[in-house]
């Protein structure tokens, strides 16, 4: 009956009438609850048929909606209110701004209570909609319509808005406010000082959600026009610390602590906040001392290591791209920003960016505040502050803790013995060189801390014993190390099988920590720490054996192939390959399994063969299943569309595999294939996620470095895609991150397939020298982007340079330009060689680039060129080419000169007797 009613080409209009009528209808008898809960199905089918179906709404049907629906904004229901708000907002979603040109005046005129006659209710739920139709088109109000930008006029009407009797409303209209500060657009700009003024007069205001939204945008302010914030800069200290200290109200006293953090990062202000750091830090320490609701909320958790996990404890795993190719330089990148890891580490401290419209769920849930140590809070943000005032402010910051500390570390109450130990890990990295002192005497107490009988205290003792772990790792005698390393190690591994979950979640990623501190001077005690890893395969519950598959591979990646110890071997494989059978194709614990087994396949290399067979079988399997299970959820709505991550990890896997096998190890197990690996590699390379893509090119390249052979017969079908996909007007805006590090992965394996396929890429060299020209000179382009296309140019010169040698005028400069940023790698001497290979080819095609290519000859560092067969003779071709260029032109050495430095013109002289 319902799959009829919706065919109907009146449903939206009856759905129209019976969410905009506040009466029951004739005929109906419903009771008012009754009535209520039908208006609201009416509302939410209402909206979800415009999101779905909006040009497929006739007209008429539109027009009727439009008139009916603002009268929904006038009912005394605030939920119905906040409904008719939501089905306006994805009306303008869908047909823009001037598909409802009257609307935003509307509700402008009914906020303002123009007419002098519309109800408090109707202002309330005007302000409401008109704040979601901000939120969801932030960048579409700021656009031109004939020489107008909505923006212009909606600005100064929200800054009138904020002086409404009603808080509500007050609150509401600068929460669209700050939706727009980011932006900068220009109407905001210019009416800065009034927001400012306003801001001010709203400072103490009566109203709690008011405040919250004044601390926040001066928080948003500080970012976009910090000159603003400056002279101000004294009473705004004041006025945060007296905010933060409402601790009644957490949310409010969160969002004022913020201002220190975001102070404290911004390049022009930190030093401002110098001489306020005695009445600040103060309020930050309070504030890291759990609440006695929190404390409620907490205590009780005990030993409960042999408690199965309930399914609503296992965050979701999501799969993280290897970023192996990212950078042609081999830089790590740190993705998490100057604290962000740290306090992950700490307890998973991401805002919820919960995208579901009010309204549509209850107003908030249990389970999401159910534990403090799962949400950003109060006490997160003030220790990120604190961490960043180390950083900034070093010596004074921890000058200002030690009294603190010297009374605290050592409280009879746990819950200031926990602060204080919080705020001694907060102030680990900058302030380490004043701390380093102390540490002698503070590292065996925290040591000590670890068998205290509160859980809470044993959990932040893990995570601050982290944070130091670099200092002993560095210790420069086996005395002091024994000292001092080895217990807070062996400390923090014991900690790892705790009676307590938690304590063993903060061991488990404090050790992940310590592991990458201390890098290769780990590898000694490999054996006692993988014996204790084999401890916790066996004894933990499924939330934990996250973050153990973290400690094993950060235990491989630092120890690399001083794990390949048959020793090690024997006590590591049977407890991965343990769990391995045990996980089901379909569990989210595959994603950091199969993680995990890159990194310990790259340290094994070779020593991996007997267990790569069932695993590149597997791999291959999950690939086929969720590719199939893709297909068909595009063919039928109904079912789910499969999690891209399965593929990312197995694409992943199987290249770690590829790359860890002997060559003849590695051809056997891609020939024997069933499906064969280049058949589903194409549909990998093809996939609408940018995640997938990123690592198919990955698998691409390794493939052409490792089994060319098995892959060569693949090709006339996957070169097509790969120069498609180096097309940059593919990458969508929003995604552009994502989408660079595909065309990123795809200039590489480019690159290494022309090394193999040599003169046969003939057919390609003009479409990928379109593309690559294209990536080269645009300056949106991230440089490792660029890199990357200069060294896969300069690859397919190498057997093709007749053919590019006609262009080589239109690519020289742009080549020169970014190659010159690559280190000296084997991949820089390959791109130079086949650089160098085109100009032989055309010389007088560097008249104007013949300056550029001679410092680049000069400056040119051998070492890693000699290392391989093919640039052996990389020298001698430079020789060759200057030899060239002293026939073509007369007096070469004094033109030559006049063109690069005098050092530059040295070098060539000893090297090449120029």
């Amino acid at each position: 009956m319902l799959a009829q009613a919706k065919s109907s080409p009146d449903i939206n209009n009856y759905l129209t009438y019976l969410f905009s009528s506040s009466q029951v209808p004739p005929g109906l008898s419903y009771t008012p609850e009754e009535y209520h809960a039908v208006r609201s199905a009416a509302a939410v089918m209402l909206k979800n048929n415009i999101r779905t179906g909006y040009k497929s709404i006739p007209p008429e049907s539109l027009a009727l909606v439009r008139q009916s629906v603002p009268l929904a904004l006038q009912d005394k229901n605030q939920t119905i209110r906040s409904y008719a708000g939501n089905v306006i907002t994805e009306i303008v979603n869908r047909g823009g701004i001037l598909g409802w040109p009257e609307l935003l005046p509307e509700l402008l005129a009914l906020v303002g209570n123009d007419t002098g006659v519309v109800s408090p209710e109707a202002q309330e739920g005007a302000m409401s909609a008109l704040g979601k139709v901000c939120e969801d088109n932030k960048k579409m109000l700021d656009k031109d319509y004939q020489g107008q930008r909505p923006l212009a006029y909606i600005i100064p009407k929200l800054i009138s808005f904020t002086a409404n009797e009603k808080p509500r409303i007050r609150s509401l209209a600068l929460a669209s406010i700050n939706v727009f500060i980011p932006q900068k657009p220009q109407a905001l700009l210019v009416s800065l000082d009034d927001l400012l003024n306003r801001l001010f007069q709203l400072a103490n205001d009566t109203s709690s959600d008011v405040r919250r939204q004044v601390c926040r945008a001066f928080v948003q302010i500080v970012e976009i026009r910090p000159d603003k914030i400056l002279p101000h800069i004294s009473g705004l200290v004041d006025y945060m610390i007296a905010q933060q200290r409402k601790i009644e109200d957490e949310e409010l006293a969160c969002d004022a602590a913020e201002f220190w953090l975001t102070v404290g990062e911004h390049s022009e202000l930190w030093k401002s906040l110098g001489p306020y750091l005695n009445k600040i830090i103060p309020v930050l320490l309070e504030s890291m001392v759990y609440s006695e609701e929190d404390i409620a909320m907490l205590e009780g958790g005990g030993d409960d290591a042999d408690e199965e996990d309930r399914a609503e404890d296992i965050k979701p795993k999501f799969a993280k791209n290897k970023s192996a190719r990212t950078l042609a330089n081999g830089e790590e990148v740190d993705e998490n920003g100057q604290n962000g890891g740290s306090y992950a580490k700490l307890s998973g401290m991401e805002e919820d960016d919960d995208d579901l419209d009010e309204g549509e769920i209850e107003e908030f849930d249990d389970d999401d505040d159910g534990n403090p140590e799962d949400r950003w809070n109060l006490r997160k943000c003030s220790a990120a502050a604190l961490d960043v005032f180390a950083t900034d402010f070093r010596g004074p910051v921890f000058e200002t803790i030690l009294p603190y500390l010297m009374t605290n570390l050592k409280h009879p109450e746990w819950p200031y013995r926990e602060a204080a130990v919080l705020a001694l890990g907060a102030v680990a990295e900058g302030c380490i060189d004043v701390v380093t002192p102390h540490l002698p005497d503070l590292v065996p107490y925290l040591i000590s801390l670890l068998n205290d009988p509160e859980p809470l205290v044993r959990q932040i003792t893990c995570w601050t014993l982290g944070r130091y772990s670099a200092w002993g790792a560095g210790l420069s005698t086996p005395a002091l190390r024994a000292q001092f390393f080895e217990p807070m190690m062996e400390g923090i591994l014991t900690k790892m099988l705790d009676s307590n979950k938690r304590v063993q979640e903060a061991g488990a990623s404090a050790f992940a920590h310590l592991e990458e501190k201390a890098g290769t001077t780990i590898t000694p005690y490999c054996e006692p720490i993988i014996r204790q890893f084999v401890r916790c395969f066996e004894k933990y519950k499924d939330r934990n054996m996250f973050i153990l598959y973290d400690c094993v591979q950060t235990l491989a990646e630092n120890v690399g192939h001083g794990l390949a110890q048959p020793q090690l071997i024997e006590l590591l494989m049977p407890a991965l390959i343990h769990r391995w059978h045990k996980v089901s194709d379909q569990s989210r614990e595959l994603f950091p399994l199969l993680e995990c087994l890159s990194y310990v396949a790259n340290a094994l290399a070779e020593s991996f063969a007997p267990f790569a067979q069932p695993v590149f079988t597997r791999c291959i399997t999950i690939i086929r299943q969720n590719l199939e299970e893709y297909v068909a959820a595009v063919n039928n709505p109904i079912l789910d569309t499969p999690d891209k991550d399965f593929l990312v990890t197995s694409l992943d896997l199987l290249s770690a595999i590829i790359q860890a096998l002997d060559g003849k190890q590695s051809a056997a197990l891609v020939s024997g294939s069933q499906p064969r690996l280049f058949e589903l590699l194409q549909f990998c390379m093809e996939d609408p996620e940018n995640d997938v893509r990123q690592s198919s090119y990955a698998l691409l390249g390794d493939c052409a470095k490792y089994v060319f052979p098995q892959l060569a017969p693949f090709l006339a079908t996957l070169l097509p895609i790969l120069i498609q996909q180096l097309d940059l007007d593919s990458i969508i805006d929003e995604q552009i991150e994502t989408g660079f590090s595909v065309v990123n992965n795809a200039c590489w394996s480019a690159g290494e397939i022309s090394i193999q396929h040599g003169k046969s890429m003939a057919p390609y060299v003009e479409q990928l020298l379109h593309r690559f020209l294209e990536i080269l000179g645009n300056p949106e382009v991230p440089k490792s982007v660029l890199e990357n296309a200069a060294i896969a140019l300069g690859r397919l010169g190498l057997e093709n340079s007749g053919i590019m040698a006609p262009h080589l005028a239109s690519f020289s400069e742009p080549f020169l330009k970014s190659i010159n940023t690559v280190e000296f790698t084997s991949e820089k001497a390959t791109a130079f060689k086949g650089f160098c290979l085109i100009v032989v080819s055309n010389p007088q095609a560097m008249e104007k680039d013949l300056g550029r290519l001679c410092t680049a000859i000069a400056r040119y560092k051998m070492e890693e060129a000699f290392k391989t067969p093919l640039t052996a003779d990389l020298q001698q071709l430079f020789q060759h080419t200057l030899d060239l260029y002293k026939s073509l032109i007369p007096e070469f050495s004094p033109y030559i000169g006049s063109l690069i430095s005098a050092a530059d013109l040295n070098n060539l002289r000893t090297v090449y007797n120029l």
